[in-house]
């Protein structure tokens, strides 16, 4: 496959780019494979029979825009460094402030615009991403996308933005095109309870066939504490024509956005909450609750109810539409208060937590867990809760699933970990596989490769010790590329 970008890239730029290749100059072919040459080999066979199947990418965060309107991406800072929390996460926490490169102000201050400024910064930085994904991560995308054949340096910053920018200007690298060329079979962008989902129609209406769909995340009219949450649930009210300032509408709005999602192929919801707490309690209960946390400003003690209690809900819900649960719990989000303030949501601040999943989803579990039917899936940043909770409450109830490594975790050691941690236990049927869960479009092939290429080490190693034939790894390498996630949300 990577010739063959080679030589597009060369008919796009209109000449001979060397197919010994790309990639070799940047990234070795064996890269994360076990160094013992006998478990190195059995790798080998198991990643050349899954390393091109189709990438299934079923939850996310690209924007759907993109695909609609199928624009050429502006420059490649704007493709590599604006919209890439992993990429500017790293220079803010060595002094350089997010103005220079180029991330939005909340309130509409001047920041940095030109691209090969915030290029040049980036460059004059890269060495802070040495041994890490990040790293892995744009050196695929550098090489395989763009046939660049050294290590980005400010010595080379406007030779390699020059041979970016080029590209970009080619209908090759447009986002349908990407989407094909990175062999996505379907894409799952999320969407807030509120959107009105535009540009997901305008990908329908069109004559293209990329499969891009929406995952349904009602934070903003689930969560008390959610920036403008009085105002959000008029707004949800408007939306829907219920009165969502009583318990009963406020219910009713939530399944009619769910249907309305469900209308432009969504299968799942995802919900972002602090802990992994639920509640079942009684309906004069909810009701007091509601009225609590829609009538005045929330305590702390009754948001973090409320947001309990809407798991439960959520959940139920989910028995009667068929829509896949995500929680994904953990995360401290926004942990940099002055820098929410200055640059809103998601600006690389979300911080691991520790939380107690097995007394948390006790309320729910004992509700709904042993429901078939039912798929709930789990993320944590709380990375010691998979051996001692999470896969075993995943390797009991029929209804639980565990996401794979996320956020701090999505890295070649942490993949490793993660494995180590929840396979005895939960096995591998009791995960969903991988998604990529970025707002870096060009990642996604090299977050997939990366999966692909521990999960099969991991294989490998097995098979090596005899805890499996071959001919089992190479169906477990199959699934956990594709097959899992497929299955778990119902694409």
């Amino acid at each position: 496959m990577a010739d063959a970008l080679v030589e597009t890239l060369g008919k796009a730029l209109g000449r001979d780019v060397p197919t010994e290749t790309a990639a070799t100059a940047l990234l070795h072919e064996d890269r994360l494979f076990p160094v013992d040459p006998s478990v190195r080999a059995i790798t080998r066979r198991l990643y050349n029979q899954i390393k091109d199947l189709p990438l299934v990418s079923p939850h996310g965060h690209t924007d759907p825009a993109w695909y609609a309107r199928n624009e050429p991406f502006p420059d490649p800072a704007q493709l590599f460094v604006v919209p890439d929390h992993y990429v500017f996460r790293m220079l803010y926490s060595q002094g350089v402030p997010l103005e220079k490169l180029g991330v939005p102000h909340a309130n509409g201050t001047a920041v940095e615009t030109d691209g090969r400024t915030i290029w040049r910064l980036f460059a004059e930085h890269y060495h802070l991403f040495r041994g890490t994904p990040t790293r892995m991560w744009l050196d695929h995308a550098f090489s395989d996308l763009f046939g660049l054949q050294e290590r980005l340096s400010p010595s080379n910053a406007d030779a390699a933005y020059d041979r970016i920018a080029e590209c970009l200007t080619q209908d090759a690298y447009r986002p349908r095109a990407l989407f094909e060329r990175f062999n996505l079979e379907v894409i799952a962008t999320t969407e807030s309870a509120l959107d009105d989902l535009a540009h997901h129609r305008a990908i329908q209406s069109s004559d293209w066939n990329g499969r891009v769909i929406s995952a349904y995340r009602p934070d903003a009219v689930i969560d008390p504490q959610f920036e403008g949450f009085h105002d959000n649930l008029k707004m949800f009210g408007r939306l829907t024509g219920e009165d969502t300032l009583t318990w009963d509408g406020y219910l009713q709005a939530h399944r009619k956005r769910r249907a309305f999602f469900k209308e432009v192929g969504t299968t799942s919801s995802d919900h972002g909450h602090p802990t992994a707490r639920t509640a079942d309690l009684s309906d004069t209960d909810k009701r007091a609750l509601f009225n609590r946390v829609t009538q005045s400003a929330a305590t702390s003690e009754d948001a973090e109810l409320f947001r309990a209690q809407m798991l439960t809900e959520m959940a139920i819900m989910s028995l009667d539409d068929g829509l896949v649960m995500q929680i994904h719990a953990g995360s401290h989000r926004n942990h940099n208060g002055p820098l929410f303030q200055q640059f809103g949501r998601d600006k690389g601040a979300d911080i691991p937590a520790p939380t107690n999943f097995v007394d948390g989803l006790k309320p729910l579990l004992s509700k709904v867990g042993n429901e078939p039917d039912l798929k709930i899936i789990v993320f944590t940043l709380d990375e010691t809760t998979y051996a001692r909770e999470l896969a075993p409450l995943a390797g009991h109830y029929p209804c639980l699933y565990l996401g794979p490594a996320w956020w701090f975790y999505d890295a070649p050691d942490g993949m490793k970990r993660y494995r180590d941690l929840v396979t005895e236990t939960a096995g591998f049927y009791n995960t969903v596989g991988f998604n990529d869960d970025t707002r870096a479009f060009p990642s996604i092939p090299a977050r997939h490769d990366v999966a692909r290429r521990i999960d099969c080490g991991f294989l490998a190693e097995r098979v090596a010790d005899h805890r499996l034939d071959e001919d089992e790894a190479n169906e477990i390498a199959h699934d956990l590329a594709y097959g899992l996630a497929k299955k778990a949300y119902k694409l």
